[in-house]
């Protein structure tokens, strides 16, 4: 033997729940969720919810536990003795060291594939609206003729008939035979539920008791579901046991626990219908009494507010001619109103009215001013306009020409100030006082410095 291939020890030293821990997640790794199939032996329904019990065959049993959220879903209560098939989680109790199963689903042994299919058709029919709450259809308050849909071997069949006839025993009852389990049992009750919808039944009973799964397949059938939702007549399922579900409870518009249920769903006790008719004739009694002291009461409030039509007359006379007296009063006292604003009004014009003696006087008076002020303005005028007119007489350049001076212009009309500013030859020309002169310039005397 090869000592090196061999193991190493591990000297380390793990604590108990240490242990049980690595027990447990090596279990749950290795072990994947699966179905495991044995009798049930030591149930025990705990006070919590939660469901615990044995797994056993001929040779070997495992603990396990279905946890209260998982068994509500069942639909179906678990008993000794019964061959189921669990789909568990291997897994370990930490605190007790022991090896248990953890339910997730049950099955009845043997229905697996049966159970499979309903699940499958449910959800394909569920997916489809066929179960939606608003395609069901309200149930009659008060219906005259109910159909059954069942076999008339059936026990579900004298238990109906018992309790209509003891709540209701005034309803119309047609039965509409049909098998309610075997292989043709399903085109059959389809055909039954047909009948009973086509002859105008108000309300229509499909029923059956209890039974395994394989004696309620027939109302598993997807043409009996899709035969219930096209129906024109409401559908009350009583199938089975209340822990039973099939596909034909969710496509009714009522699903009822048993048959019995059913029956009474369908039809209103005759007893409590008594009651309330006596209840309501009781209000209605009582609110006809009330009406009638209300009425009264009316009557004799208006009869004392009744009168002779010539009373009515006088009074209205009366209201005539206070309003006759109010109406010349309110006149006369507007027409004074009227004449004293008048004269009012008189008096005011009379004070305010101009008189043409003063103004005429006025008038002269402001003639007078107004020529003795023009007349000042006028001189003031005159005297500054001589003033104006000698200046420019002594500006007048004619007047210096007629003192013997003449204005001497080069060709160009400027006025010549400067004997260099010719030459000899250049032509000139001598405005004076009297007519113009053209000269040429013969010789050109320069002014001497300091002239």
């Amino acid at each position: 033997m090869n000592l090196a291939s061999l193991p190493v020890p591990d000297d380390s030293t793990l604590s108990v729940s240490a242990l049980n821990r690595q027990v447990r997640e090596s279990l749950e790794s290795t072990f994947p969720l699966r179905w495991i199939r044995g009798e049930i032996s030591n149930l025990t329904h705990a006070a919590s919810g939660h469901v615990y019990f044995s797994l056993k065959d001929s040779n070997a049993q495992v603990r396990c536990v279905m946890w209260r959220n998982k068994a509500q879903l069942l639909g179906w209560r678990l008993e000794n003795g019964q061959q189921i098939d669990a789909r568990a989680l291997v897994s370990f109790y930490e605190p007790r060291g022991e090896f248990q199963l953890n339910v997730e689903a049950v099955r009845r042994s043997g229905q697996g594939n049966l159970y499979e299919q309903f699940v499958r058709l449910k959800q394909q029919l569920e997916k489809e609206g066929l179960f939606a709450v608003d395609r069901k259809r309200p149930l009659p308050a008060f219906p005259t003729r109910i159909g059954i849909v069942t076999s008339p071997k059936a026990a579900a069949l004298h238990d109906i008939l018992s309790a209509l006839a003891r709540r209701a025993p005034h309803l119309k009852i047609t039965l509409f035979p049909s098998p309610v389990q075997g292989e043709s049992a399903a085109p059959l009750l389809v055909r039954a539920l047909q009948d009973a919808d086509e002859q105008g039944s108000d309300l229509i009973i499909l029923a059956r008791g209890g039974g395994s799964m394989e004696d309620l397949w027939a109302f598993n059938d997807e043409g009996l579901a899709r035969a219930i939702a096209s129906c024109r007549s409401p559908v009350i399922s009583g199938i089975g046991h209340e822990t039973d579900f099939t596909i034909a409870d969710f496509a009714a518009d009522l699903r009822a626990p048993t048959p019995t249920a059913a029956a009474e769903l369908a039809a209103p006790g005759r007893t409590e219908l008594m009651h309330q008719l006596q209840h309501i004739q009781y209000r209605l009694q009582r609110r006809q009494a009330r009406l009638f002291t209300d009425f009264s009461q009316c009557l004799d409030r208006l009869a004392s507010q009744l009168s002779h039509p010539r009373e009515q007359l006088g009074r209205q006379q009366l209201t005539l001619d206070n309003l006759s007296r109010r109406l010349a009063l309110a006149l006369s006292k507007q027409l004074t109103t009227c004449e004293h604003r008048i004269a009012q009004s008189g008096l005011r014009l009379r004070q305010r009215r101009p008189t043409f003696s003063t103004p005429a006087g006025r008038l002269d008076v402001a003639e007078n001013r107004l020529h003795h002020a023009l007349a000042q303005v006028l001189g003031k005028r005159a005297m500054k306009l001589n003033t104006l007119e000698a200046g420019l007489k002594q500006l007048d350049p004619h007047a210096v020409l007629a003192r013997g001076y003449a204005i001497v212009r080069t060709p160009a009309g400027h006025a010549l100030k400067d004997a260099c500013a010719v030459d000899t030859g250049d032509r000139l020309k001598i405005t004076l006082a009297r007519g113009q002169l053209d000269a040429r310039v013969v010789q050109v005397v320069r002014a001497q410095e300091g002239d």
